[in-house]
């Protein structure tokens, strides 16, 4: 097997002397997607932020093509940063309303030193507009132009401008109507099947997880309950946390859903 392209380590992580985090370690392959699933307040989104040090953890590793994300100094964290970037899970908070489009998918390049000449960025922009199903005739309009799923197209145009490796997506549909997200989640298959992205997915949806995931992991109150592929968890999920979760989700695959009334 190849080496993992993303390596956690036993995160721990206290706030307020709450532990949020218990010793969390999981790992994502070159090109894989990993689903990270739980209820509200099970340290998802702390896991996302810790891994990209957004928030430091108390311990831990985390290692990004074998180096050290959370020793870095600040020019490597910087160029760690660019090979693994976020998509959040609200387009209207995470997109500066006084930016155009190009200004806004540009802007990666011009932070991360890639392209000074403004002329390139915009066209670098236009391309990656059409990447993410969109037209270079958006690049001068601002984000209260778009819907919800446009915007969120235009967070992940931003987010492959640096040309990541790793797609770090924090609950990236949850806040989109049902025929949106689906349009979303197709974009971001198609991504990875065009790109090779790896992609560390976090959502509360089982069925969104199961669609996109190859691999998933499952949160329990700050730590991961179980972990595994998307046919073993969702046919034959071994904790009873994950069989609740699972028995509120219709399953489209009728043969798993028969494996999992079997093993219940």
């Amino acid at each position: 097997m190849s080496e993992p392209l993303l390596q956690v380590r036993d995160l721990v992580k206290t706030f307020g002397g709450r532990r949020v985090l218990g010793g969390v370690s999981f790992d994502v392959a070159p090109g894989e997607v990993l689903g990270l699933v739980g209820e509200s307040g099970s340290g998802k989104s702390t896991t996302a932020r810790c891994v990209t040090r957004l928030t430091r953890p108390d311990s831990g590793r985390v290692l990004l093509g074998g180096r050290d994300v959370l020793t870095a100094g600040r020019r490597e964290l910087r160029a760690l940063r660019a090979d693994m970037q976020m998509v959040f899970q609200d387009p209207y908070s995470s997109l500066n309303p006084r930016m155009t489009v190009a200004e806004l998918v540009g802007e990666p390049l011009l932070v991360h030193g890639l392209e000074p000449d403004r002329r390139r960025r915009r066209e670098r922009a236009a391309e990656l507009l059409e990447t993410v199903g969109m037209s270079a005739g958006h690049l001068d309009r601002h984000p209260r132009s778009f819907s919800g799923g446009q915007r969120q197209r235009i967070s992940i145009a931003r987010a492959l401008a640096v040309e990541p490796r790793l797609l770090i997506c924090d609950e990236p549909v949850s806040s989109l109507d049902v025929s949106v997200q689906a349009q979303v989640l197709n974009l971001l298959r198609d991504l990875r099947e065009r790109l090779g992205l790896s992609i560390l997915f976090i959502a509360h949806d089982l069925a969104v997880v199961y669609y996109l995931c190859d691999r998933v992991a499952v949160m329990l109150d700050g730590e991961l309950a179980e972990i595994g592929t998307r046919e073993q968890i969702y046919g034959e999920p071994s904790h009873p946390y994950t069989r609740s979760l699972l028995d509120a989700v219709p399953v489209p695959d009728p043969a798993l859903a028969k494996r999992r009334h079997t093993t219940a």
